[in-house]
């Protein structure tokens, strides 16, 4: 065998090797549009911030209303009672409903630290409701009620703020 027979078997060795084509090289093709994948989407950092000021604020309103109903089904006589009021129920009557609320809205506040959908979801309605409660409640204490639905709404509006980023 000659001198460039041989080094061609070489260069045909070390080709198929390091797995070099030996003929002509085709191009790939171009990624189309089609071919695009998302990343999974996941929380932005205000989202995640606005999840944990609402678990916080729930909290904070659950215990609130925990104690304003404890008040009320201790102390009644301490809470004025309007005449011809058209939700008529008596200061006991708002004390549990404000202590049972006030329950839920906490232990939900809670669960909205593990950062889940069902949390979130429990969380706007048990806001709403507190909102609501605390609406008809007004005449009985106002401006408190008013500091604890503009506390429910805020919730409301951060549970409900758009939380996902899509990476492409």
């Amino acid at each position: 065998m000659s001198h460039a027979q041989d080094q061609s078997a070489r260069d045909a060795g070390s080709q198929a090797a390091t797995g070099a084509a030996t003929g002509p090289s085709v191009p790939r093709p171009a990624q189309s549009f089609d071919d695009a994948r998302y990343a999974e989407a996941r929380p932005t950092g205000a989202a995640l911030g606005f999840t944990l000021t609402a678990a916080v604020l729930m909290m904070v309103s659950g215990l609130w209303n925990f104690l304003e109903g404890l008040a009320a089904i201790i102390k009644g006589q301490f809470f004025v009672v309007l005449p011809n009021y058209v939700y008529n129920i008596s200061i006991t009557g708002w004390g549990w409903i404000h202590l049972i609320v006030g329950t839920a809205v906490f232990v939900a506040g809670a669960f909205l630290f593990m950062d889940k959908v069902w949390a979130r979801v429990v969380g706007v309605v048990l806001a709403c409701l507190s909102a609501v409660t605390n609406f008809l409640y007004i005449p009985y204490t106002p401006v408190w009620s008013v500091i604890v639905i503009a506390l429910d709404v805020f919730i409301v509006w951060a549970l409900l703020a758009p939380r996902n980023q899509y990476a492409a």
